[in-house]
């Protein structure tokens, strides 16, 4: 049996750039009733919603400080490694200066839980290590801030890229069966069918 998605949201704040706002975000937790995989714990700890199971890994989409401030709290409470692109530890630095996560995420790597299998999909453009996980047994995408409800992820702040991303999601995303569900790092659900028709408009609007 595929494992089961849980979605968590939580509120707190977005730093970059000199400025501050107010978000809530998605946290996405994969798995079964003994373990799980836990995307992008954030703002707050999540420990009460994994309700004890064995939290394999925490995977990280992207550093922004949002996604990324209470990932190493949240893993050493659960005794989980935290893993990120390596294009994106500079966004780590600047909030674990001197530190590490505990491991590099690669393109194409797969991550299982509950007999489950996500992979990595290096999605640069939001940021330059930017990372979505498909697991093709669940039908769905978790994507970060890379994809959302209505267009691409926001490339107006350092290190993002509006043609970068353009092209991860046309080769990498918009590419999955169009009944993929994507679960995004913000705001509700979409589709790859819903999106994909977008392409060119989102191209012609620059963002």
């Amino acid at each position: 049996m595929p494992a089961s998605i849980d979605r968590l949201v939580t509120a707190g704040t977005f730093s970059l750039d000199g400025g501050t706002w107010e978000v809530e975000n998605n946290v996405w937790i994969v798995g079964d009733d003994t373990e799980a995989i836990v995307i992008d714990p954030a703002h707050a700890a999540v420990a009460a919603a994994v309700a004890g199971r064995t939290v394999t890994a925490v995977l990280l989409t992207h550093g922004h400080d949002d996604h990324i401030r209470h990932a190493r709290e949240f893993a050493d409470r659960v005794g989980a490694p935290v893993l990120l692109h390596p294009a994106d530890l500079m966004l780590w630095d600047a909030l674990y200066p001197g530190t590490v996560p505990d491991a590099e995420i690669a393109h194409g790597e797969v991550f299982t839980v509950a007999g489950t299998e996500l992979t990595a999909l290096h999605t640069p453009g939001h940021t330059p290590g930017s990372v979505c996980f498909h697991a093709p047994a669940l039908a769905t995408v978790f994507t970060g801030d890379t994809l959302f409800a209505g267009g691409p992820g926001a490339t107006g702040r350092s290190y993002s890229d509006f043609p970068t991303i353009i092209d991860s999601i046309r080769t990498r995303l918009l590419t999955l069966p169009p009944d993929t569900v994507v679960n995004t790092g913000h705001g509700d659900p979409t589709t790859i069918a819903a999106e994909a028709p977008h392409l060119q408009d989102w191209i012609d609007r620059g963002h």
